[in-house]
């Protein structure tokens, strides 16, 4: 403990704050790190090009390109990363060695060297989303929603695959496993049918749901979007259609704060799902204009997202995912931005005296409310943070030791 926190914690005590709790609760709350940073969400299934409105720009040297160099880099990022960290995976990162297997026929075998790499890196848990992109199967950009049946049932036979391997990671890491379920499925211009696609869509969520899935191990989320490049007109799996169908069939919505308008706000749409939701599922991004998945940085929406799982205690119910690739910085150190600028938003959420704040807005005070909400913005939750990332042998510098593995590893990938 430095002089440096000791006068920090004195600081916040007068407002009513135990800085050592604060710093307790963050440390139990997991942060799942999307695997697909590391490679520009390539994938290791030999579709090498990316499609369903998915872009990454730039060509930062180093991408990992098999499942030891991705493996290598999430174990430098995890290394400077503070906190609980679970992984999030996507299908298309199947170790098959050679073997000639489509998506609809994964197993869990396919997936033990991540569960190894996992248990080794002492994670808190993984967690798995079908991938239903950048692939030949797909039909005019469909998927579950496609009128040719084949193509349909492809993906339906794919996720139900993906349900038995996310029961495999429950039961292996002995903690849930969120299953994320997101399409790109719409079309390009205005169509001439906005309902049958969505009733197709139905349709393949009720056949994959009707396989069974032990529910405690498995929490089945879906994943809205409003649109996305090259289905500028119609999304299928938009938000009221998700939302509708996980209430009528106990399922979690996943809210990706890239996926929405851009003066819609994530923050708002939480406690609005905590009212009737056990649990909400979040991808933190950081959209420029829109969805670009940029690097998420301490900014007031992401503050705002922290306010509202701290304040209304939420640390269990929401589950907190990242989900961002730039490929035009050091992808490591696009991790560890990211993941520690969610954690150090978590702490300051966590450092202010909500209970006093709620009072005076039930009051009606909102002079005071509005003075002292002010006043949280000058105090030291940065010298807070610096005791966090003490407590875990860590300080702010992480670009030293990207730089040096940089040197020693990246530069040697050609």
């Amino acid at each position: 403990m430095t002089d440096k926190y000791l006068l920090a914690k004195e600081e916040y005590a007068k407002a009513g704050v135990d800085t050592d709790t604060a710093i307790a609760r963050i440390k139990e709350i997991p942060i799942s790190i999307h695997c697909w940073q590391g490679d520009d969400v390539i994938g290791f299934d030999g579709s090498a090009s990316l499609e369903g409105g998915i872009q990454t720009t730039g060509n930062y040297p180093g991408r990992a390109r098999n499942f030891e160099e991705l493996k290598a880099d999430l174990h430098e990022a995890f290394s400077l990363i503070p906190g609980k960290k679970r992984l999030n995976l996507h299908a298309s990162y199947a170790i098959l060695n050679g073997e000639k297997v489509d998506r609809d026929a994964y197993r869990p075998d396919h997936f033990a060297p991540w569960v190894e790499f996992a248990k080794e890196e002492g994670l808190d848990g993984i967690d798995f989303n079908p991938t239903l992109f950048s692939s030949p199967k797909m039909k005019d950009g469909l998927s579950l929603s496609s009128p040719d049946e084949e193509t349909r049932e492809f993906w339906v036979r794919h996720c139900q695959a993906c349900l038995k391997i996310s029961e495999y990671f429950a039961k292996e890491m002995q903690s849930h496993c969120l299953m994320n379920i997101w399409i790109p499925d719409g079309y390009k211009d205005v169509p001439a049918d906005r309902l049958g696609p969505r009733l197709r869509l139905k349709q393949s969520l009720d056949e994959i749901l009707s396989i069974g899935y032990d529910r405690h191990l498995v929490k089945v989320a879906v994943e809205s979007k409003v649109f996305g490049i090259g289905l500028e007109s119609y999304t299928v799996g938009n938000s009221e259609f998700y939302m509708n169908y996980a209430a009528k069939n106990n399922l979690c919505c996943l809210l990706d704060n890239g996926h929405y308008h851009p003066l819609e706000y994530v923050s708002d749409k939480i406690p609005s799902l905590l009212a009737f939701y056990d649990n909400v599922a979040l991808h933190v991004t950081r959209g420029v204009r829109w969805d670009s998945d940029h690097v998420v940085t301490f900014e007031d929406e992401l503050k705002e997202i922290a306010k509202e799982i701290i304040r209304n205690d939420a640390d269990k119910k929401v589950m907190i995912g990242l989900d961002y690739f730039d490929a035009s910085i050091n992808r490591i150190a696009a991790w560890v931005t990211g993941a520690r600028n969610m954690e150090k938003a978590l702490l300051y959420a966590a450092l202010i005296n909500n209970k006093r704040l709620k009072e005076l807005q039930d009051k009606g005070d909102f002079t005071t409310l509005f003075v002292e909400t002010e006043a949280i913005k000058d105090r030291p939750y940065g010298l807070v943070f610096e005791e966090y990332l003490r407590q875990f042998g860590l300080t702010l510098d992480y670009l030293t030791p990207i730089r040096e593995y940089e040197k020693q590893v990246l530069s040697k990938r050609k």
